[in-house]
């Protein structure tokens, strides 16, 4: 049972400041006291700084290990920053090995509506380099768009395992109905993929959303902490009971993602505020919903 983990705090991004070591120590100390495994989505910038301190700090944290994989559309420099990206993922991988226990390669590269869509004949290519050179399993991950066509078990071939996203609020599903929507989407993909385990990569409720946009028309279900919590307790106790290997989405809320406005439902996935505070869900996030309405 885990949990994805986005560093970047207020005022950072991937392309801008970094968390200090400080502050990622500070963000593993509250995970380790949740969760045991996380999942990080790219290998190069601080996800190496992440693995030695659970190594020094004895944390006993375990790490999907990510490589972000890029559009390439024959650029050869995106081809040789994905590269970098593999090839340092591989590194890491290899460097500490009693804590990355699998490889995810890409994110939502190969779905229809992704704006870094890969070829799929590239990321057998890179699913393939990643397993020649590691001891660990190694994967893709992708909406549930995706692995639902009969063309993903192309990759599916190639992976040790599958990491699918099913995310209920951008199903269009009301609190009530989230749950049975994920195991009847869950249960149609293990109809597609019957010989791979299937992990659950993401899934989760964000708090708040923008009444603007995509979002606005494709999100009916209502944002906050108290449904958050609610899913988050049901999920859980249907993932454990049917021993499915998952990564809530997530931890901290990232406000560097999405547009300008603040209610952007992108920066409002976390179970704890930007600010590390915790929200409904980290108080007794052990404990299963009774009779509470909703």
């Amino acid at each position: 049972m885990g949990i994805s983990y986005g560093p970047f705090r207020d005022g950072q991004s991937p392309w801008g400041e970094s968390p200090t070591k400080n502050q990622l120590r500070q963000d593993l100390q509250i995970i380790s006291e949740n969760w045991k495994w996380i999942r990080l989505y790219g290998s190069r910038g601080v996800s190496s700084d992440i693995l030695d301190i659970i190594q020094t700090d004895s944390l006993g944290i375990k790490v999907m290990l990510g490589a972000w994989i890029s559009k390439e559309d024959e650029s050869i420099e995106a081809s040789a920053i994905n590269r970098e990206e593999i090839l340092m993922a591989i590194e890491l991988a290899n460097k500490f090995p009693d804590i990355v226990n699998s490889i995810n390669i890409g994110n939502e590269t190969m779905v229809y509506w992704s704006d870094h869509k890969v070829d799929i004949a590239i990321m057998a290519k890179y699913i393939n380099f990643t397993r020649k050179r590691v001891k660990v399993p190694v994967t893709t991950a992708d909406d549930l768009g995706f692995w639902n066509k009969e063309i993903s078990s192309t990759i599916s071939d190639e992976c040790d395992f599958i990491v699918v996203h099913i995310h209920p609020l951008w199903g269009g599903q009301k609190i009530e109905d989230a749950l049975d929507w994920v195991k009847d989407i869950y249960s149609k993909i293990k109809l597609v993929h019957p010989n791979k385990e299937i992990i659950i990569g993401e899934t989760g409720w964000a708090t708040m959303k923008h009444n603007e946009g995509l979002q606005h028309e494709l999100i009916k279900g209502r944002p906050g902490q108290e449904n958050q919590k609610y899913y988050y307790d049901q999920f859980r106790e249907w993932a454990s009971e049917n021993k499915i290997s998952h990564h809530f989405f997530e931890v901290f809320d990232e406000n560097w993602k999405g547009g300008d406005h603040p209610d952007e439902v992108e920066k409002h996935w976390g179970v704890y505020y930007s600010n590390r505070k915790p929200k409904a869900v980290s108080y007794t996030h052990l404990t299963l919903p009774t009779n509470r309405e909703v």
